[in-house]
């Protein structure tokens, strides 16, 4: 008897952007993770990050964003929004995996779901900054009623959101806490699109992006980017908070790679947890 075992080929990763995210990624592929190989890396101004290359072990390619659907099986975007497109359909395009950060950008770019259906690709949204988006996918399997997220973030962490600038909206030294926005996830997602791609995940998990409501609080008190969520539904009625380190931009979340990390591990590892 011949037993076929499972291929050992490891899979092809690229790295679009190499800011606080995408950095963290890039060392953690390099030290190793099951599966995976880090195969190609992109940035608007690679010489910028030249330390961070040269302290590799392997170094990989350095491609235009155009360039790494070619060169890898999986590819994490951690760049600006306005590049999610020229990133994610090379991707999808190519029948591949495209681990998407800039999730607020898919709200502008909706056809990129059907060009990945269409060939046979796929569009993974990881975790992030939130808790709980398991909970939230279980419960969109049945009817959920309401969902509600409530962001607050220090006063730099805010700083020049495209919703402060358009109303004319001045949050420097402010001494107290301040409600800058409340509507839906989607006006979120425009008029804070480096604070609030949290609030498109979370819309994508249970009831979309017109019906999930946001409030976002510029608060000088605090010193984390903190979320808190509160879902009822037929199956189940919670809530979930969490407080999120800054990482060295104070928009991000020292987290947000963490969960990029995991979500990578996912892909070949032998056992994985959660939905």
């Amino acid at each position: 008897m011949v037993v076929l075992k499972r291929s050992q080929s490891k899979a092809r990763v690229a790295v679009a952007g190499l800011g606080a995210i995408g950095a963290a990624v890039v060392r953690e592929l390099d030290r190793g993770v099951e599966g995976l190989v880090l195969a190609a890396v992109s940035a608007h101004s690679i010489e910028k990050h030249r330390v961070l290359l040269d302290a590799l072990k392997t170094r990989p390619e350095v491609l235009p964003i155009e360039k790494l659907a070619e060169a890898a099986d999986i590819v994490v975007e951690c760049a600006p929004s306005r590049l999610v497109r020229s990133i994610v359909a090379p991707v999808v395009t190519s029948g591949k995996t495209a681990i998407v950060l800039s999730v607020g950008a898919l709200l502008e770019n909706e056809d990129l779901v059907d060009l990945a259906k269409k060939n046979g690709g796929h569009i993974v949204v990881p975790t992030g900054a939130l808790i709980g988006l398991d909970a939230v996918t279980a419960a969109a399997e049945g009817t959920i009623h309401s969902v509600r997220m409530v962001t607050r973030k220090p006063l730099q962490g805010l700083a020049g959101a495209p919703h402060l600038v358009e109303n004319n909206l001045s949050i420097e030294g402010l001494t107290e806490p301040l409600r800058i926005f409340e509507g839906t996830a989607r006006e979120a997602a425009k008029g804070f699109p480096a604070n609030l791609n949290v609030a498109v995940a979370l819309s994508l998990a249970g009831i979309g992006p017109d019906r999930t409501r946001v409030e976002i609080w510029a608060d000088p008190t605090v010193t984390r980017n903190t979320h808190r969520i509160e879902v009822d539904s037929d199956s189940a009625r919670f809530s979930m908070s969490i407080e999120n380190i800054p990482s060295e931009n104070p928009r991000t979340g020292r987290i947000t790679a963490l969960s990029v990390i995991a979500c990578l591990r996912k892909q070949r590892a032998s056992l994985r947890i959660g939905t």
